[in-house]
């Protein structure tokens, strides 16, 4: 009897060393938090116009990438060159920011985040015809018919004052 319990206390020992462990949870993407959300409503497919126009100017591909750390825009004008960006969260500042690259040599960087529902990124984007310097600013604005606007605006005394620069509205391609 003795070895019967024996045998059956072995038995239970290796059937618990059998048994596989506990699963332990996958942790969520690190891009997966809201603040990495905050520019979600624009990545799509997209047929680009001048608001108020229905001109077509170009189509625009914008995609999450690098486990939903970056959102890539391929720009795709129906004339002249095209150009991409990539944009990212700083995790620790909540700053977003954007590198852009044309078809034309150089690059820009704009920076900046969500204010009132839109994503507002800021940064100094070539010269005016005398040599001063441009800041560029870019809304986006998700709207309610589910298009998005781009309004960009131009200062040249540093942010102190504003002027309309580029405005297009990004309706989502059919299919």
């Amino acid at each position: 009897m003795e070895l019967i319990a024996s045998s059956l206390g072995a038995l239970l020992l290796l059937q618990e060393a059998a048994a596989p462990a506990p699963a332990t949870p996958v942790p969520p993407p690190p891009c997966a938090a809201e603040e990495y959300q905050a520019f979600d409503f624009w990545v799509g497919e997209w047929n680009v116009t001048a608001n108020g126009s229905d001109q077509q100017v170009a189509t625009s591909r914008i995609e999450k990438l690098g486990n939903g750390c970056a959102i890539q825009e391929n720009w795709m004008p129906l004339i002249g060159g095209g150009g991409t960006s990539i944009s990212t969260l700083e995790a620790n500042s909540g700053t977003w920011h954007q590198l852009w690259v044309g078809s034309s040599p150089g690059r820009v960087f704009f920076e900046g985040g969500p204010v009132d529902g839109a994503m507002v990124l800021t940064g100094y984007w070539g010269t005016d015809s005398e040599g001063v310097a441009q800041l560029i600013r870019m809304t986006y604005t998700a709207r309610n018919d589910g298009t998005v606007r781009q309004h960009g605006e131009v200062s040249t005394d540093h942010g102190a004052n504003w002027s309309d620069s580029f405005d297009f509205i990004y309706t989502r391609q059919a299919g």
